[in-house]
């Protein structure tokens, strides 16, 4: 037996490579585009580690060229996801009791996979199948999915060593349980590396998962599952299982081992989920810990004594990078009158120099959304701001389907603060401006406060520090990620450990200690040496 007490070294963040002209990352990654474009793949399910094909089968398609067929996806039924669960629950027995650093050294190993060998495979997925440019891709599919591994068995190490104080009578220990069943993890199309953390922070935990990925992200989520299997994780850990949500959710929901949820999508999906778990109460074995993101209206709010360059800068990366399909993309801001003439002045600018269009052409800022419901969805929004008489499009506004799901970068400049699209979630790439009196500083933040139900990430642009603090209290709860003097997106693993508040979710904060906390069910021992072998008390004589 090795009964060495070991620890984790504190990682360092991987390194962000730049893809500039003449890099080898650059010619690295043309290759690998060209191949995944070239064919096209078949996607089994996979349960209990062994691949399943039900003939039931949809498409993967290019978001910047839906005619381009890059997967054929075979979808789970009732019988595929009763078996994920009983796999599942199979793995569980040799999973539970495995020592943590035998699961974090599958981590770990995961975790190099990506960095080196498939990291251009991972990056190039998510390019075809979800539409990121290769700075987005590489900053999301393989920095950060990297960093989660890393990070979390760091993480594990902290969590793992903190134990009660013992006496000279007795020894008190914790013991950190994995759930007792198995967790239901629904990930996202908008961030592989979130589908990756979703499953692999529960396994790390000891904890086994039934995997509903999004269908808009079945390339990079089966890659993913690929490299798992390289790194040695043991059957039905994971069980993977395409399909139609409502179906799986219905019978995942309704099976007495499932504890808990690990989600990442949107409020209306959440809530369904969270309710049919109430209805099911009576017939599970514990509470289920549910932990979900979900969605944003996320804010930039402007003091008169900011930057305007620094502000225009912010809008236009933290509204458009990805087409604005981030949780945390900028989607409102508050500016006042003094200003907006100059911030609107150097924020033209930008955006009359953006391309939009192919993954494939680096020069390209923009990119396709990631389907036609998405899209049009988009642009029903910015139908109504075109017909309100209280708001006006001062840029963009163009949206066109023909090839891909193209839509220019779109600013809406309101007069009304509680106008429709100052309040919603729209997840595309439409910013709406509130031009603020001066005077009205403290009111207005309170309007901001008030006006939306999210609270995920919020900025603030100031260079007088009391007008900063006047706006941190204010604000308090409206952003679980608050950011000074910087756009609202982009939280790093190991330093900004992200999640929100309110109809944002459950807060219990991705790349950090407190996510993972979620994942365990700690049990308390206690042993005494010398137990008592009188019931009196000295007070009693």
């Amino acid at each position: 037996m090795n009964n060495t007490i070991f620890t984790i070294n504190k990682p360092a963040n991987e390194k962000v490579y730049s893809y500039a002209e003449g890099s080898p990352e650059r010619a690295e990654i043309k290759e690998e585009l060209d191949r995944q474009a070239s064919g096209e793949i078949e996607i089994p399910l996979i349960i209990g580690g062994r691949e399943i094909r039900t003939g039931n089968t949809g498409k993967v398609v290019m978001p910047c060229n839906h005619r381009h067929v890059l997967a054929t996806y075979h979808k789970a039924g009732e019988k595929e996801v009763k078996d994920a669960i009983d796999a599942a629950m199979r793995a569980r027995e040799k999973w539970a009791v495995l020592s943590w650093v035998e699961r974090a050294s599958i981590s770990l190993k995961a975790a190099d996979l990506i960095a080196e060998k498939y990291r251009y495979v991972i990056n190039a997925a998510t390019m075809l199948g979800q539409g990121k440019n290769v700075y987005q891709a590489e900053i999301d599919a393989a920095v950060e999915t990297v960093d989660f591994l890393r990070f979390n068995a760091w993480f594990a190490s902290q969590i793992y060593s903190g134990q009660p104080s013992s006496t000279s009578e007795q020894m008190n220990r914790i013991e950190y349980r994995p759930l007792e069943g198995f967790v239901f993890t629904v990930s996202p199309f908008n961030f592989t590396a979130i589908a990756s953390n979703l499953n692999m922070s529960v396994a790390l935990m000891g904890n086994v998962s039934v995997w509903k990925p999004a269908t808009t992200s079945l390339l990079s989520s089966y890659y993913l599952m690929k490299i798992y299997r390289e790194a040695g994780l043991p059957d039905g850990v994971i069980n993977f299982i395409p399909g139609r949500g409502a179906m799986i959710g219905e019978f995942v929901l309704a099976h007495p081992g499932f504890s808990g949820m690990h989600f990442t999508g949107s409020n209306a999906t959440f809530n369904s989920l969270w309710k049919k778990v109430a209805n099911n109460l009576s017939i599970y074995r514990n509470y289920p810990r549910l932990v979900g993101e979900t969605g944003g209206k996320d804010f930039i709010f402007v003091h008169k004594s900011a930057d305007p360059g620094e502000v225009a800068t912010a809008i236009v990366r933290g509204a458009f990078e990805y087409q604005g399909q981030k949780c945390s993309a900028a989607s409102r801001a508050y500016i006042p009158e003094s200003m907006w003439s100059v911030v609107w002045g150097t924020l033209e600018s930008m955006i009359s120099n953006i391309k939009v269009g192919d993954v494939m052409d680096n020069s390209n800022f923009i990119n396709a959304v990631i389907d036609e419901k998405s899209f049009d969805n988009i642009m029903d929004y910015i139908e109504i701001a075109r017909k309100s008489d209280s708001a006006e499009i001062v840029a963009g506004g163009i949206g066109d389907k023909t090839k891909g799901y193209y839509i220019q970068p779109t600013v809406i400049l309101t007069e009304d603060p509680e106008f429709l699209t100052m309040r919603e979630e729209i997840f595309g790439p439409v910013m709406t401006v509130y031009v603020y009196p001066d005077r009205d500083y403290e009111k207005t933040l309170n309007i901001c406060n008030e006006t939306s139900p999210y609270a995920l990430t919020g900025a603030v642009f100031s260079r007088d520090r009391y007008a900063f603090v006047t706006a941190c209290r204010i604000l308090r709860y409206a952003a679980g990620n608050f950011y000074i003097n910087d756009k609202p997106t982009g939280a790093v693993v190991g330093l900004q450990p992200f999640g929100g508040a309110r109809a944002s979710g459950t807060n219990d904060k991705a790349g950090g200690p407190l996510n993972l906390i979620r994942w365990v069910s700690p049990r308390t021992i206690k042993e005494t040496f010398l137990p008592a072998t009188d019931f009196r008390y000295p007070f009693m004589d």
